[in-house]
């Protein structure tokens, strides 16, 4: 490794005036791995749609107050429609 002093953000070659990191300066190359580890858990947390980039859902109702009775509502509930096995008395055989 080169111990000459190098500069952390070096002027860009191509004709423009921007700037880039010196991966020959410790505290440039420090500075790439940080925006590289940065820049990827934003996109995975993007493409899992978590942390700031969750859905805001409406808050769900409770299923349970405590004025309600316990026994206001029998278990299970009664059925307009009869069940299939109640049809069929238990020493009737089906036809066929």
């Amino acid at each position: 490794m080169n111990f000459d002093p190098e500069p952390v953000f070096k002027r860009s070659k191509w004709g423009t005036q921007k700037y880039y990191y010196n991966p020959r300066n410790p505290i440039g190359l420090a500075l790439i791995i940080i925006t590289l580890l940065f820049t990827g858990t934003v996109m995975l947390l993007m493409a899992n749609r978590a942390g700031p980039f969750a859905p805001d859902l409406p808050e769900p109702a409770p299923t349970w107050s405590p004025s309600r009775s316990r026994y206001e509502h029998s278990w299970p509930p009664p059925s307009s429609t009869p069940t299939p096995g109640s049809l069929l008395s238990p020493t009737s055989t089906p036809e066929r």
